[in-house]
């Protein structure tokens, strides 16, 4: 049943129907042509299929032409989304807080303990992350102090130099340590209820967004894109480059603004559009 037309119109589907990412549409293509391998191993009739297939090439995907963040808008309305009179409340508000604040990954954010976190004049926490990499990222004065807040509640028992995690949830009458998939259903949970008053936000709220939402705020108000880089604890700064890509739109808004106000001094404000993505990453050197 396999030929090369009808895998190359499966592929098509995938891409324009069903939306798939070119990873997944990669990865398809991938398992199908292991299988033909496979076949032609056993049949060498179908070697001539796998040699059709082979000839079918993978989809490029470009890691810096989009990023998912929210607004600044989006931000505030899912931070004020949970009632801090109750006890879950002021946990799911600082737990969103502290994720965009230190820009942390969720693994990251949930093996912090007591003892990562010091509270003296520079406040700042250890993030323990990928390949046993130690970054310390400062925190700010608001955070500190909801931090405080969300302690005298969750931890009024222990000591700064406790090993206990410090988000965790009550199972069986003890507390165990958070996992990733509670921190998604909290955080969708608000986004729900969230976007009825901000259309701004998400339909899918997941923890990796507040930390691209964290670094692309940092970006756009002005943080160089070396110490973003830093921040994040990306190995190589060329991983950092999808928020300076990202952000392409932005710029060109700012420069259409600029000409139609009379700023260049150039009367055919039309003749200053620029729509082509390429040029205006290399006009802002990236």
């Amino acid at each position: 049943m396999f030929n090369r037309k009808n895998v190359d119109a499966y592929l098509d589907y995938l891409t324009v129907e069903k939306n798939f990412s070119p990873a997944t549409r990669n990865n398809r293509l991938a398992a199908i042509r292991a299988f033909v391998s496979y076949a032609s191993a056993c049949y060498p009739e179908y070697m001539a299929l796998e040699s059709e297939l082979s000839a079918i090439k993978v989809q490029k995907d470009d890691p810096f032409s989009k990023v998912e963040y929210m607004t600044e808008n989006a931000v505030s309305a899912l931070l004020n989304e949970p009632d801090i009179k109750t006890r879950t409340g002021l946990r799911d508000r600082f737990l969103m807080i502290f994720l965009y604040d230190s820009g942390a990954r969720i693994s990251e954010a949930l093996g912090v303990r007591l003892c990562d976190i010091k509270l003296d004049n520079s406040p700042q926490v250890l993030l323990f992350g990928k390949g046993s990499k130690v970054r310390t990222v400062p925190l700010m004065e608001k955070t500190v102090e909801h931090l405080k807040q969300y302690v005298s509640v969750y931890h009024k028992e222990e000591s700064s130099a406790s090993t206990a995690t410090l988000f965790y949830v009550m199972h069986k009458g003890k507390k165990e340590p958070m996992n990733d998939e509670t921190a998604r259903v909290i955080l969708q949970k608000h986004a729900a209820s969230a976007r009825e008053k901000c259309s701004e936000v998400p339909e899918k709220v997941h923890p990796h967004l507040w930390r691209h939402t964290r670094a692309m705020h940092l970006y756009q108000h002005g943080m160089d894109l070396s110490l973003v880089s830093q921040w994040l604890g990306h190995a190589n700064l060329s991983t950092s480059l999808i928020y300076a890509y990202a952000d392409t739109e932005h710029k060109r808004n700012a420069i259409e603004k600029a000409m139609r106000g009379g700023h260049s001094g150039i009367t055919d404000a039309t003749l200053c559009i620029v729509d082509d993505d390429s040029l205006l990453k290399k006009l802002y050197g990236m």
